[in-house]
């Protein structure tokens, strides 16, 4: 039978055999455990040992206890842990230490007032439970800057801890804005985040967050990979980018021998705005004004942003009958094909016959007619291999790393935002994965 601590009601002459199911710290005596409506008290202590002064070494006399008051994990009620806490004095008139407390870190940090398990607790709702400082502070009855400083230690080290970087065959990178201010208020908007890709032995992404640098430039990049051992350098194999020249520039400098892959979501996005531009031209160019209602493009326009493999019958018929209302139409037609046979490349189920696709892609696309695609074509061809990259690395993408930009974004708005980039990026490495807990 328990009582609603979970400690056995049954007598027991061993203080340890409570102690380990109540608080599981050996050594460490529970001597009382009171409960009321709202709160739940227990009153711990260690047991006698010789005690040796720190600083010289001569045995002290103990000075008594003093009670330490500590916030604890809670449950149905909060949880106050009541630490009985030895004090000595150091008996030598030389010594400058003069009197001292037992430190049991196992149970609390020096100078804290939050359990160990209860940081442990806190760190785990962080960055499971998408929790929020404040709610967890609020939890523990302690204000928002207790919590975290009790928290932010344990991240830091987590952070040092190059061995979060071993086993890194797939790196993607992408920009992120962190907070909309003023720059010289808050510094720099932008952020380049870094994000393990590497796939799992059923060949699946399980996408973590690595760091958030401050910039997105090349420098910024290239830096943070500079920053790495040369075997984690070594290790990458593939590095999925999106269509920014400074990225690439730092993976030729400091990833020479990882192979570059063109995001599959940002080339079909360049193809699909095409389609979007060769719209608006047309629509001034037949009509004089903006899209209005009636006009014959105008109607279509989430039509030409959407796959052909996913129009219905009357949708079709609908883009064709938009279409044949005016020749000046076809120009947008062609344009539409073309971002369809852009799709088609990347979706279809062989590689070779993909790669094939993309290859013709390459080779007419900057020869056509419509000036919006010719520019999507030579865009392509100036990255020619690393969009050919995505058929002969199984289908590598940053696909990943804008999932972990969706986490960010979430943990984010919990948090109604951020002033201090360096909690921003311990919060956020934590959240997504980066730190090894």
């Amino acid at each position: 039978m328990t009582n609603a601590t979970g400690c056995s009601d049954a007598p027991t002459t061993d203080p340890c055999a409570r102690c380990d199911t109540l608080l599981g710290i050996p050594g460490v005596h529970v001597e009382a455990v009171e409960r009321t409506d709202a709160l739940v008290t227990v009153t711990v202590s260690t047991p006698w040992q010789l005690m040796g002064c720190p600083a010289c070494g001569v045995v002290a006399p103990s000075r008594g206890r003093r009670r330490r008051e500590l916030h604890d994990v809670p449950g149905i009620v909060p949880v106050r842990v009541i630490w009985r806490q030895r004090t000595w004095r150091c008996p030598d008139p030389a010594c400058l230490r003069g009197t001292f407390v037992e430190q049991v870190p196992v149970l609390v940090a020096p100078r804290g007032s939050l359990t160990s398990r209860a940081v442990g607790w806190a760190i785990v709702q962080l960055r499971r439970e998408h929790a929020t400082v404040q709610g967890l502070a609020r939890q523990l009855g302690v204000d928002w800057k207790t919590l975290w400083r009790a928290v932010k230690p344990r991240l830091v080290e987590l952070a040092a801890d190059e061995s979060r970087f071993d086993g890194v065959v797939s790196l993607g990178v992408d920009e992120h804005i962190w907070h909309h201010v003023a720059p010289r208020r808050r510094g720099a908007k932008e952020l380049t985040g870094m994000v393990d890709l590497t796939r799992d032995t059923e060949g699946k992404v399980r996408a973590r967050l690595l760091d958030l640098v401050p910039g997105r430039s090349k420098k910024a990049y290239a830096d943070w990979l500079n920053d790495r051992s040369a075997a984690f350098r070594a290790g990458v194999q593939v590095a999925a980018l999106d269509p920014f020249a400074g990225y690439k520039s730092a993976i030729a400098d400091e990833l020479a021998d990882a192979t570059a892959v063109l995001d599959a979501f940002h080339v079909v996005k360049l193809g699909t705005q095409a389609v979007d531009e060769v719209r608006r031209r047309v629509q001034q160019e037949t009509r004089g004004h903006r899209g209005r209602k009636g006009d014959p493009l105008y109607g279509i326009q989430k039509l030409l942003r959407a796959g052909a493999e996913n129009l219905t019958d009357r949708q079709l018929q609908r883009l064709a009958a938009a279409i044949e209302a005016d020749d000046a139409h076809q120009a947008v037609y062609l344009a539409w094909r073309c971002a369809q046979d852009l799709r088609a490349a990347y979706r279809c189920p062989d590689l070779t016959a993909g790669r094939a696709m993309a290859e013709r892609i390459l080779a007419i696309f900057h020869t056509c007619l419509v000036p919006e695609i010719a520019r999507l074509g030579r865009t392509l061809r100036r990255w020619k291999e690393a969009f050919l990259a995505y058929f002969t690395t199984g289908r590598s993408n940053n696909g990943g790393t804008e999932a972990i930009n969706g986490i960010i974004e979430l943990h984010r708005r919990l948090a109604r935002g951020y002033r201090n980039r360096d909690n921003y990026r311990l919060r956020m490495l934590l959240a997504a994965g980066g730190l090894k807990t």
